[in-house]
């Protein structure tokens, strides 16, 4: 058999002798896949369906003996490398063409300590899975908006969700993390042990290592009154500067969000959903303004197990989403933010396609900002523009909006971004990267990949470059 060509780290073809993947293949006990293997497709799809490259080699880790296995292997061999844990990667980054793919997605380990109200978890695992856990003993952690999002990707670019408010960002919640470094060392990162790398990961994302165990702080979440308030997408500026005074005094056991989006019948709407992590009885008092404004089509919001809502908006995306996105933090949402967002919600190419809105602050704007890499800590509201579709013919059409719709928007924006809202950097640049730090973190991130990660070995990211 012919030695098989592969990318090197640099992007340039190489040859990578036979019998160096064969003995490669056995000192795993996960297992190695190449292009013609049953299972090989598989493996390399990630949730956006608008992503399709082809590694030359695809290494589904059973544990962090091959995590190491398959870095040393790779730093050896001057290899390009991908790491893929157990979620979405809208921008496509945890696959790489002719590359080395690290597959953390079967790495679905976690324990959980109820005394002490702590978790340990792998990285393969998605906040659905992991709630299930923790949610046995009535506790949970801030994770993110969709169930089926991986909690590795959302946790190190800080981690934005149903409960920030009340609680901080995922990363905000990390006592510790596993990871293994650029050279194939395992080190502990805490507060204590490391701290420079600790500070580099919660906000930081992979550009440091690959993180094979995150331990978070738990707390107490019983039932949350959640649901969403559906009106005519006629009323949707009056929805809208409704929403943006309601959550004026919001407190921080409110999150709420604002969508321009499609019915479960396809037919355009505006939405306010809602989750309430509190006592009931107060919860309804705060709501009570929300459910007496307007004539909306429908009002779902009830006292709900915080794992089924957080599955609520998992049917947001089709099976298989071809997603693009682009986003940005607002100054505020004014009254002329607000009309461009209506005018470019009436001209949505696909159902699929929305205009997202996040509330933010709370107990996260009460973090000191220079506590972890995580930015822009005081802003109010951020928006997402989402080209999606379940046809890839309306691809283009659905891009060419959100990007159209985005730069609508740049006036009503603030130059940061968040990092878990980045595209594919031949769309973004770096330029973009930085504004989700800050000229001050992003040159403390330089200074840390160089300690870490001198040769950027970890490259398939929302990179910090020197």
């Amino acid at each position: 058999m012919a030695d098989p060509r592969i990318t090197s780290m640099q992007g340039a073809d190489t040859v990578l002798k036979e019998t160096a993947i064969e003995g490669f293949s056995t000192s795993l006990r996960g297992k190695l896949l190449r292009s013609a293997d049953a299972g090989y497709d598989a493996a390399r799809k990630v949730w956006n369906a608008m992503i399709d490259k082809h590694p030359a080699l695809i290494v589904r880790c059973a544990g962090v003996a091959d995590v190491i296995t398959a870095v040393n292997f790779a730093r050896t061999h001057n290899l390009l490398i991908a790491v893929r844990g157990g979620g979405h990667n809208v921008a496509g980054n945890a696959v790489c063409d002719g590359g080395l793919m690290i597959d953390l997605s079967r790495m679905k380990g976690m324990r959980v300590d109820p005394v002490h109200r702590t978790a340990r978890a792998e990285p393969g695992l998605t906040w659905g899975e992991f709630d299930r856990e923790t949610q046995a003993f009535g506790l949970a952690t801030p994770g993110g908006i969709i169930s089926t999002t991986g909690i590795a990707g959302l946790t190190l670019g800080g981690g934005w969700g149903w409960l920030a408010r009340s609680y901080g960002l995922a990363s905000d919640n990390l006592l510790s993390v596993d990871i293994v470094t650029a050279d194939g060392r395992f080190l502990t990162a805490n507060s204590t042990d490391h701290a420079d790398l600790f500070w580099g990961v919660r906000g930081g994302g992979g550009n440091f290592g690959i993180v094979t165990s995150f331990e978070y702080q738990l707390h107490h979440v019983g039932p949350v009154l959640a649901g969403v308030v559906i009106h005519p997408i006629e009323q949707a500026r009056a929805v809208l500067q409704f929403y943006h005074e309601f959550t004026r005094t919001a407190p921080d056991e409110l999150t709420c969000y604002a969508l321009l989006a499609s019915s479960p019948a396809g037919d355009p709407v505006a939405i306010i959903a809602v989750c309430y992590n509190g006592a009931i009885e107060a919860g309804e008092r705060v709501l009570h303004a929300l459910r007496a404004y307007g004539r909306p089509l429908a009002i779902h919001i009830d006292p709900v197990a915080y794992t089924a809502f957080q599955s609520t908006f998992d049917a947001s995306y089709p099976p298989e989403p071809h997603v693009y996105w682009k986003s940005n933090f607002l100054k505020d949402l004014s009254d002329d933010a607000i009309d461009t967002m209506v005018a470019y919600g009436a001209t949505r190419p696909s159902p699929w396609c929305h205009i997202a809105i996040d509330e933010l602050g709370g107990a996260v704007s009460r973090v000191g900002q220079e506590e972890t890499a995580f930015n822009h800590r005081n802003v109010r509201y951020d928006f997402i523009s989402a080209g999606a579709c379940a046809d890839p013919a309306e691809t283009a059409s659905c891009i060419r909006w959100a990007r159209e719709f985005w730069e609508a928007m740049q006036s009503f924006s603030s130059d940061g971004v968040y990092v878990n809202y980045l595209g594919q950097e031949a769309d973004e640049g770096v330029e973009r990267v930085k504004a989700a730090y800050g000229p001050a973190k992003y040159a403390q991130l330089v200074a840390l990949k160089n300690k870490y990660d001198p040769t950027n070995f970890f490259r398939l990211n929302q990179n910090i470059k020197s």
